[in-house]
């Protein structure tokens, strides 16, 4: 009962009408629009093309996807996966830090596309480190915002990164990690467990 409740309050807050009152609010009091960036990642690969091929290409066996809501690319993963959301999609339902704390499983593949703030996508990150395989790989999806209202810390826009990007930042100054992000599908992060010499410091 508690999780349909945590579901609706989770809708009501993510509806357009909601986020446009809460874009207007950062508009008018929050910070000043400093305009796009200019991604366009209308003719970029899709989340679904990077994953699948690089699956295919590196002959993967295991995959584990964080935060699936409705499944638009866990549902055409053909390999043993694991999908992890507390509301919807996926077959756990559980938040990630709790999955992780009973996780015995090692993954070749792992999606991150659970709650888009710095914090819980480093937890995200760093417990996926650990149950990786040596030669496996980490996607991170929302690395790249393209104003500052898709980055907003409360949620304020439809078109929603967070602040992930601060995640894949502070990831780039690990010795122990490569990672780099692909200019597609709204940024997607790669992160490869291997050692670096040339690092953010």
């Amino acid at each position: 009962m508690i999780k349909f409740f945590l579901e609706k309050i989770n809708r009501f807050t993510s509806s357009k009408k909601i986020l446009k009152l809460i874009f207007l609010y950062h508009k008018l009091f929050g910070e000043k629009n400093i305009g796009n960036i200019g991604f366009n990642f209308l003719d970029k690969p899709s989340r679904l093309e990077i994953v699948s091929e690089t699956i295919q290409r590196k002959k993967f066996n295991t995959y584990l996807e964080i935060g699936c809501f409705d499944n638009q690319l866990f549902n055409h993963i053909n390999i043993s996966k694991t999908g992890v959301d507390p509301f919807k999609g996926g077959n756990i339902k559980l938040k990630s830090d709790d999955f992780f704390k009973i996780n015995k499983k090692k993954y070749d593949c792992v999606f991150i596309d659970g709650l888009h703030t710095y914090e819980q996508v480093t937890k995200d990150i760093t417990n996926s480190l650990d149950c990786i395989n040596q030669n496996g790989i980490i996607f991170v999806h929302d690395c790249l915002p393209n104003n500052v209202y898709e980055q907003n810390i409360p949620r304020s826009t439809y078109v929603w990164n967070g602040d992930v990007w601060k995640a894949i930042v502070e990831f780039r100054t690990k010795k122990d990690v490569q990672t780099y992000t692909i200019n597609a599908d709204y940024g997607i992060g790669v992160i490869l467990k291997k050692k670096i010499k040339i690092y953010l410091i």
